[in-house]
C-alpha cells in the first residue's frame, strides 16, 4: 500500500508536476529512460525488441512467439526446473511475451539482488537452452490454444479481418502461427527466430525503481554481454486493402461477431492524438460513448460495442467489434453506417469534447501505478516515438484541443461508404 500511495502522489494532480525522466547511455551505447523512485528496495526493467511476429516466414509462422515461450524452460547449464529453481531463489519475477510488432522482456527484482538477477535473465536472452522435452511441452501447448481458437468465434473474425486488410503481409496472418506451421517447428528453426527477434539494433529500454542511471548503464550493459548487434531484417509497411463490402464466416449458433472497420491513421501522424480523442467519444467501449448508447443502451441490439485505432509499427486500420443476435445483424450494419455517417458530418459536441477531456487527463495518473507499469511506460514511449517529456505535456496536448480540430479529424477519419464488415454466425438476411 505504501508503494502505490507514493507512486500515486508521484503522478496524481492531475500529472501537473513533473515526472522526473532521465536519458541513460550505457558505456556502451545502450539507451534507456529511467524514473528513480528510491523509497522502496527493487527495480523493474522492460525491454522492447522491435520485429515480434512479423519476422516469421510465413512457412515458419509462429516461430518468435514459440520462441519467446521457451526463453524460460532452461538456460544455460540450468533446465526448465533449475531456471525456476533459481529465480524462487532470486525472488525475481521474469516475463518473456511475444506479439505481432514486438518481443517484450520483463524483470523485477530487489536491488541488493541486482548483479545476480541481471546474470540470470542474460543466461535466458543469451543461452536459451531449446531442450527437446521442453519444445516438444510447449508446442503442444500453443498448438491445443490455436485448435481451440479456431472455435472462437471472436478469434475466427478477427483473423479474416486481419488476413482481408493486409492479404500478403505478415500482419495479414495469426502471429501465433497456424497449427500446422507450429507443429512443424523445430529447434533449428527456433535457434534462427531468437538469433534475429533478440538483438541490439532493436531494443527500447525503460527502468524504475532503487537504482542511479550510473548503475543502470552498468547492469545494461552486463545485460548485453553476447546479445548481437543486429538481428533480422524488419518487415515493410502494411497497406490497408480490404474494400467495403461484407464477408460471411457461417458458424452455428444464436448470435453472431460482427467485426468492422476501414483504414486508420498511423501512430506518427501529427493528429493522431486528436483521432484518439474522436474515437474515446465514440467508441471506446465505455457506458456513455456513441456505439454503447446508440446500440446498447437505446436499443438493446449488443451487450458491448468498441471501436479503436489499430495502429501497429507497420500499418494501422480503425476497427470496431460486437456480438448481437443473428436476426439484429443487418440492423446492426445499417446503424453502424448511420453513426459513421454522423461522426464524419457533425463531428462530436461541445460538452462531448469537455467530457472527454475531463476523463481522459483525470484517468491518465492511474496508468502510473507502480514500478513496473512505470518501466513499460518508458520503453513503451521509446517505441512508439514519443519525445522524453511526452508523460508531462499530454494532458496539455489534449486540453488544448480545439472543436474545430476534433471535428476536422473526424470528418478525415469516418468514412461510412469504406466499411468492410465481417460476420462469423447466421446473419438472418445476408447472403
Amino acid at each position: 500500500m505504501r508503494v502505490w500511495i507514493a507512486l500515486f502522489v508521484l503522478f496524481a494532480a492531475p500529472l501537473r508536476a513533473e515526472v522526473a525522466i532521465t536519458p541513460v547511455t550505457s558505456p556502451s551505447g545502450l539507451n534507456a529512460w529511467l524514473v528513480e523512485e528510491r523509497s522502496i528496495p527493487f527495480v523493474s526493467i522492460e525491454l522492447i525488441f522491435a520485429g515480434g511476429a512479423t519476422l516469421d516466414s510465413d512457412e515458419q509462422a509462429g516461430a518468435v512467439n514459440l520462441m519467446t515461450s521457451l526463453l524460460s524452460e532452461g538456460a544455460g547449464d540450468m533446465d526448465a526446473q533449475a531456471f525456476a529453481a533459481r529465480s524462487e531463489e532470486l525472488a525475481t519475477r521474469l516475463s518473456f511475451s511475444a506479439g505481432r510488432d514486438s518481443v517484450s522482456v520483463s524483470a523485477r527484482f530487489l536491488t541488493e539482488d541486482a548483479e545476480a538477477v541481471i546474470d540470470h535473465l542474460r543466461a535466458a536472452l543469451t543461452q536459451p537452452r531449446f531442450d527437446e522435452d521442453a519444445i516438444a511441452r510447449v508446442r503442444g501447448q500453443i498448438v491445443a490454444q490455436l485448435r481451440r481458437d479456431a472455435l472462437d468465434p471472436n478469434t475466427l473474425a478477427s483473423r479474416a479481418f486481419a488476413q482481408a486488410a493486409f492479404d500478403g503481409h505478415p500482419y495479414g496472418r495469426e502471429s501465433n502461427g497456424t497449427p500446422e506451421t507450429v507443429a512443424a517447428l523445430d529447434r533449428d528453426a527456433l535457434i534462427a527466430a531468437h538469433r534475429g527477434a533478440i538483438a541490439r539494433d532493436r531494443v527500447f529500454i525503460g527502468a524504475a525503481g532503487d537504482i542511479s542511471a550510473e548503475d543502470l548503464g552498468h547492469f545494461l550493459d552486463r545485460l548485453f554481454e553476447g546479445i548481437p548487434d543486429t538481428g533480422a531484417p524488419q518487415a515493410g509497411r502494411a497497406a490497408f486493402l480490404a474494400e467495403a463490402g461484407l464477408e460471411i464466416i457461417p458458424f452455428d449458433g444464436p448470435q453472431s461477431v460482427v467485426a468492422f472497420g476501414h483504414a486508420g491513421i498511423a501512430r506518427d501522424d501529427p493528429d493522431f492524438l486528436t483521432a484518439f480523442v474522436v474515437n474515446e467519444v465514440f467508441g471506446g467501449g465505455r457506458f456513455g460513448t456513441r456505439l454503447m448508447q446508440s446500440l446498447r443502451t437505446e436499443r438493446g441490439l449488443t451487450y458491448g460495442i468498441g471501436a479503436f485505432l489499430s495502429s501497429g509499427a507497420l500499418g494501422e486500420s480503425y476497427q470496431g467489434r460486437l456480438s448481437t443476435d443473428n436476426a439484429n445483424v443487418e440492423t446492426v450494419m445499417e446503424l453502424l453506417r448511420e453513426e459513421w455517417a454522423r461522426m464524419a458530418e457533425e463531428g462530436i459536441s461541445t460538452e462531448e469534447l469537455a467530457r472527454i477531456q475531463t476523463y481522459l487527463t483525470g484517468s491518465y495518473p492511474l496508468r502510473f501505478d507502480g514500478n513496473s507499469s512505470i518501466a513499460g511506460i518508458m520503453a513503451s514511449m521509446q517505441y512508439q516515438g514519443f519525445d522524453i517529456d511526452y508523460v508531462n505535456i499530454r494532458n496539455d496536448l489534449i486540453e488544448a484541443l480545439t472543436l474545430d480540430e476534433v471535428n476536422a479529424i473526424a470528418a478525415r477519419l469516418y468514412d461510412p461508404e469504406a466499411l468492410f464488415f465481417v460476420i462469423v454466425g447466421q446473419p438472418v438476411g445476408l447472403n
